[in-house]
């Protein structure tokens, strides 16, 4: 059941990830279609086809490399090393106007705003879940010995500016807390909380997690994490919370007595045990129930440490709830994430450079997590949203083989009363070709070392743990 399950998740978001290609690509192909343009290939992804047809003169292929797609148009600017040696009998095709090339070239990226907005529009009607990391600034955990901890910052302050700038959210873009420590420039930031009523400022100096030489650069970070509820998702099997009577879904209310406002609390409080049972209440169906569970070692953990367990994994995120934002609303934050995004690339005191950049892979890899959530599918909607303005504007780049280096050279054409020379085009457009396949293996290349730095494990539970 799990590798069928798999299967599908994987199916899922092979779909969605080449509808994002073949929409932006279909629009190349009707607006050539609509010029009157020579059309050669339809094809999804790059390399040499696994599959190909050929169907009134266009040939339909699907490539092996699956990083983008292109509609082969030999009257336009040459891209031989991504679509091939053109066919020796184009060399009579008659010359196609600027106008022409700009209309063809344009349509990919309207055609993927317009699949951005169709999506908002789902999004809009369907809703989109919110974690409490979304919706608060309250701090759930400072990390030991970290820069938020040797600041002063404690558990349960509300963080209400971050370098003198408002703040709305824990992670994400804009106006979040870990996005405004990301793009901090100075050696200390200054923070600015709500504890017990008072507002106070504290300083702080930013860490950066040292990294492998293959691997991503870490980003600045104060070790900190946002306050959520402790939602059960995994009871394992023998476990003492299994004997207990907990099931996934319960919301532990309180620990020993104490309100948790973060699952951590959770280890801590089995630390202060010191072996004996904990006394927790839970939420369960609108319900409060009290279990008092006896903590053992198991047989099998994730970090390997000895240490006693009640069985249990939590939910990433805490509480979710169902947000209805407009389809501007979504579109205006993905273009707002755009333009933050290259304003902290181009930003030479920035610490955010190119290689933490995802691509294909990178994309892949998080519609395959967000496909297993339990809201998977409203979460892959609305990530869509930001994916298609993402390739609506990366491709209006005025950059040679890009449709906005397509419409830069269209205008260059038109300014200039002529066509730019066929030899030099070929050479332009073959070292931007090569320029960018190699940026593209790169950023993979860092996308394939994220994924392989992902650990898991399983707890597992002798049959006799039982509570007491």
């Amino acid at each position: 059941m799990h590798v069928l399950n798999v299967i599908f998740v994987m199916l899922e978001v092979v779909i969605l990830f080449n509808l994002l290609i073949f929409v932006h690509e279909l629009g190349h192909f009707l607006a050539a279609r609509w010029r009157g343009l020579k059309i050669d290939r339809f094809a999804i992804w790059f390399g040499k086809p696994i599959w190909k047809t050929k169907i009134n003169g266009v040939e339909y292929a699907l490539g092996t490399i699956p990083a983008g797609g292109y509609v082969s148009l030999p009257q336009m600017a040459p891209m031989e090393m991504i679509e091939g040696k053109p066919d020796p009998s184009h060399a009579g095709l008659p010359p196609i106007s600027a106008l022409d090339k700009i209309i063809v070239a344009f349509a990919g990226p309207l055609f993927s705003f317009g699949l951005a907005l169709a999506f908002a529009v789902v999004v809009w009607q369907v809703g989109r879940p919110v974690t409490e990391s979304e919706t608060s600034t309250v701090i759930g955990l400072v990390h030991k010995d970290g820069p938020a901890e040797k600041a002063g910052m404690r558990r349960g302050d509300k963080v209400l500016a971050v370098d003198g700038q408002p703040v709305s959210k824990f992670g994400g873009m804009g106006d979040s807390i870990s996005w405004r420590v990301v793009r901090s420039v100075a050696p200390t930031i200054p923070i600015e909380i709500e504890r017990d009523g008072k507002p106070m400022t504290l300083t702080v100096e930013p860490r950066v997690e040292k990294t492998k030489a293959w691997q991503r650069k870490g980003l600045r970070q104060i070790m900190i994490e946002p306050a959520q509820s402790s939602i059960v998702a995994i009871v394992y099997s023998n476990s003492p919370a299994a004997l207990a009577g907990m099931k996934p879904k319960d919301e532990v209310v309180e620990v020993n007595g104490v309100k948790p406002i973060h699952y951590t609390q959770m280890a801590e409080a089995l630390d202060q045990s010191q072996g004996k049972p904990l006394n927790l209440k839970v939420l369960r169906d609108g319900q409060t129930l009290t279990f008092n569970v006896q903590p053992v070692i198991p047989l099998k953990s994730p970090d390997e440490k000895k240490m006693p367990r009640i069985g249990i994994e939590w939910t990433d995120g805490g509480k979710t709830t169902i947000s209805y934002p407009g389809p501007v609303e979504q579109v205006a934050s993905s273009v707002s994430a755009m333009i933050s995004t290259f304003g902290a690339l181009f930003d030479r005191h920035s610490h955010v450079k190119v290689q933490q950049l995802g691509g294909a892979v990178k994309i892949l890899s998080i519609y395959y997590v967000l496909f297993q959530h339990e809201q998977g599918w409203r979460l892959a909607l609305w990530f869509s949203v930001l994916m298609n303005v993402n390739l609506a504007v990366l491709n209006m780049l005025p950059f040679p083989v890009l449709d906005g280096g397509h419409i830069t050279l269209a205008v260059v054409e038109a300014i200039r009363r002529r066509p730019i020379s066929a030899k030099l085009l070929n050479y332009v457009q073959t070292g931007c070709a090569v320029a960018l396949i190699s940026f593209m293996l790169y950023i993979a290349f860092y996308d394939v070392q994220d994924l392989r730095g992902r650990k898991s494990g399983e707890m597992e539970f002798a049959p006799a743990a039982a509570t007491k």
